[in-house]
């Protein structure tokens, strides 16, 4: 594999204009000139329409060796398990609890390693997402893949990942996420011997920084820490194999070359990481308890200001030190729809088993939704000394749209009785 001197590096920053190149002198002065240096071909990828405002145009130019025509006609690809809505099996007001997905027996990538759990929405009209779980055994190899229908976040639960991609290459640990543009190919090598974890394929507006508001100009997620890979490219032949999703349906192709053969590039649309720890986490050093929204690292925007398209948003380690209030995740009703896992350590507001890393939570809008008995208990005798939490982390896949689950019937039994233990406190 061609790269630049060091094996993975990084640039920072988000939504900055970047220039890479693997090779000194492979950029040109021109966006498309009539002979690229090295004889290499110009091509141009848009994650938005051409005429949309400057300020939200993203666009990168490729230069490679050959160019993303050159391949055989699409066929169709047969996956039992990576789904896109509209699903049939229909959405429930029941919450909903699922256990970590088994690793598969045989070897198993990536791509064939995914399984969709719910999503709402639909890609062909370029809104909602979809939220996946992966189990991996073995790597791409051989294989590349694009998703024409939305981008990927990726949410590593257990087992470093490798993404080999158009632009350069990316390392991800659990505790960082990666998010790979809409149409940038990619293939994924583990790290370890098997990796498991998240997806939320966003078929809506990119996801992009939250609006600080109050906040002001510090605080949640910073620019500079956004990662972004440095050009590195495959000059092989042999027989190659291209996968891509497109309007809800999974697709290959052939090729005689390797798909990855960028070797220079520039632009604002690439793909990137973002290490969790860097979160800087905003509370309450008074009273009362803050929305999660104080959490958000990530927000996809909707055409109704205000509510998003989707929300990716964490809970950190974090000091806990506001007085008069209950620290724990309240009882909550909400118009979006959420999708909660955990990477590592205990939820605070389920310490009685049963969510565990790897595992899942389906509350969609409007169900109801909070804390154990056990923990609401707990939290409303405890004495309100500055607390840490830590060895935690959990996150949430937020959305305006209802999420359809593929298969409720493997949901948890009983989730229900984690809160039939509410007694009456009532007294006139």
């Amino acid at each position: 594999m061609g790269k630049s001197k060091t094996a993975v590096l990084y640039q920072s920053g988000f939504g900055n204009e970047f220039a890479s190149e693997a090779v000194t002198g492979a950029l040109p002065q021109t966006n498309s000139p009539q002979n690229p240096p090295m004889g290499l071909y110009a091509e141009q990828i848009s994650g938005t329409a051409f005429t949309v405002p400057q300020k939200d145009n993203r666009r990168t130019w490729f230069y490679r060796i050959r160019p993303s025509v050159l391949h055989k006609p699409f066929t169709a690809y047969k996956h039992a398990s990576f789904l896109a809505p509209p699903f049939t099996a229909g959405a429930t007001p029941n919450q909903l609890r699922f256990d970590p997905l088994a690793f598969p027996k045989k070897s198993t990538d990536m791509i064939d390693g995914i399984v969709t759990i719910a999503g709402g929405g639909d890609p062909h009209e370029g809104m909602g997402l979809a939220v996946h779980r992966y189990a991996v055994t073995a790597s791409m190899a051989k294989r590349c893949f694009y998703n024409a229908d939305g981008e990927m976040l990726f949410v590593p639960e257990t087992g470093g990942l490798r993404f080999r991609t158009e632009m350069g290459v990316l390392d991800v640990a659990p505790g960082e996420i990666a998010v790979m543009p809409r149409g940038v190919k990619f293939s994924v090598d583990l790290q370890d011997k098997r990796a498991r974890g998240y997806i939320c394929e966003n078929f809506g507006a990119a996801f992009t920084l939250p609006d600080l508001g109050p906040i002001g100009a510090n605080g949640l997620a910073y620019p500079r820490h956004f990662l972004y890979p440095t050009a590195a490219y495959e000059d092989k032949t042999g027989a190659y194999e291209l996968l891509a999703k497109f309007d809800g349906k999974l697709w290959r192709t052939s090729m005689k070359h390797a798909p990855l053969d960028v070797v220079a590039w520039h632009g604002n649309y690439a793909p990137y990481k973002y290490d969790l720890s860097n979160f800087n986490t905003i509370n309450t050093a008074s009273f009362d308890h803050p929305d999660p929204s104080i959490f958000t690292v990530l927000t996809s925007p909707s055409d109704t200001k205000g509510v998003a398209n989707s929300d990716f948003v964490i809970f950190p380690p974090r000091w806990m030190v506001a007085e008069d209030t209950f620290r724990p995740p309240y009882f909550h009703r909400n118009v979006m729809s959420e999708f909660v896992g955990l990477i590592h350590g205990v939820y605070d507001g389920k310490e009685g088993g049963g969510f565990v890393p790897g595992g899942g939570s389906l509350h969609n809008c409007m169900s109801a939704h909070g804390p154990d008995a056990a923990v609401f208990e707990k939290a409303s005798k405890a004495n309100l000394k500055p607390a840490q939490i830590k060895d935690t982390l959990a996150f949430m896949f937020e959305s305006r749209f209802v999420m359809r689950p593929v298969a409720a019937k493997a949901a948890q039994k009983g989730y229900y009785l984690c809160w039939q233990g509410l007694k009456k406190r009532f007294k006139a």
